[in-house]
């Protein structure tokens, strides 16, 4: 079942030449997590203030549960639409305590035992006459979540809710945020610029970029077999080659070499291609077909991030990027041999 349906939408803003969504189609299934990806312009929040009746479309149709919510027909205002919405920078009342933000606006006579149920879902029992200036970042976050699950809404929009927390907390707050909507049996949109952020916390991931969606799939799908260059490049790194499929399908001639494939899109001998390979499918090993120096070094603790500068078949220069293991005793002006793994390699057809 759809509890989210979007069929050919498209909004232009006045003044705009180019449209902010172009005849976008989108569905998500209840009880699903859904995160729309992309950089600042790509269209992600407007889409996500179509869904719950900020903006309206040109065109297209929004269903929400199976309901029409706007077409050419048809318009239901943001009230009326059983969305529950969580904004970036969480918009708490200062003036009322966590139970009154969290029932605010809940008018049924269950009010109380809702308020104390959600608030136990989201661990802030206990808190109910703090105010927000006597929260954390993340506790904030819990009560703006909380009040947007007391309604039971049919669904729940998120616009970059970890985009204020530091790194250790935002890591957290991934777990614990897809907790609660998982536990909760919601279906949930958010929207983030953040990849980490998106694969983490995400059942489905939306690609898009410049109003058009790129790539729909589950976070492993996305970043092992991008669809084009710009997903490749986007969500996480990658190291982009030209090639031809080899005779066998199952490798691409690069001026590498012959680099052997997983994921080949049924692509035919011959055809000509890009090639992404992830930092992570590059591998010390003294046999392997790859040489370089290091000509650039970065230690994370995880790894280090290294540049290495390879002579192509044809003569020409390239710097790959690889993650190292930490174990590895490398350093700027090593040379080095490395092998290719499959794993994280993806073929992509010419745009």
């Amino acid at each position: 079942m759809l509890d989210i349906e979007l069929k050919a939408v498209t909004k232009t803003y006045p003044g705009c030449n180019e449209p902010a969504v172009k005849n976008l189609s989108l569905a998500v299934e209840k009880g699903s997590i859904v995160t729309l990806l992309g950089p600042s312009g790509c269209g992600k929040s407007t889409t996500l203030r179509l869904i719950a009746g900020f903006e309206r479309a040109d065109a297209g149709s929004i269903a929400l549960a199976g309901t029409i919510m706007s077409n050419g027909n048809t318009w239901i205002p943001p009230e009326k639409r059983g969305v529950g919405m969580v904004f970036q920078d969480y918009a708490l009342f200062p003036h009322l305590n966590v139970f009154n933000n969290i029932g605010f606006g809940y008018k049924a006579k269950d009010r109380n035992a809702r308020v104390m149920e959600v608030m136990e879902l989201v661990n802030l029992k206990g808190y109910e006459n703090r105010y927000p200036n006597e929260l954390s970042g993340g506790q904030q976050q819990r009560v703006a979540l909380a009040r947007a699950l007391t309604r039971r809404p049919v669904v729940v929009l998120l616009d970059e809710p970890f985009s204020n927390l530091d790194a250790d907390l935002r890591v957290h707050m991934r777990v614990e945020v897809k907790r609660i909507i998982k536990e909760a049996g919601a279906t949930a949109v958010f929207v983030s610029h953040d990849q980490k952020d998106a694969l983490a916390i995400s059942d489905r991931i939306v690609v898009m970029h410049e109003g058009d969606i790129q790539q729909t799939g589950t976070p492993k799908e996305i970043y092992q077999y991008p669809d084009n260059k710009f997903v490749a490049t986007f969500v996480g790194q990658s190291n982009i080659l030209e090639g031809k499929m080899g005779k066998d399908e199952q490798s691409v001639i690069t001026a590498l070499g012959v680099i052997p494939c997983n994921h080949t899109h049924s692509l035919k001998a011959g055809e000509e291609v890009y090639i992404s390979i992830r930092p992570d499918s590059l591998e010390m090993d003294e046999d392997g077909q790859i040489e370089g120096r290091i000509n650039e070094s970065i230690y994370t603790g995880e790894s280090s991030d290294a540049m290495v500068d390879v002579t192509l078949e044809n003569g020409r220069k390239m710097n790959l990027l690889t993650h190292i293991h930490p174990e590895e005793d490398v350093k700027v002006g090593d040379m080095v041999r490395f092998k290719v793994l499959p794993h994280f390699v993806a073929v992509i057809r010419h745009d």
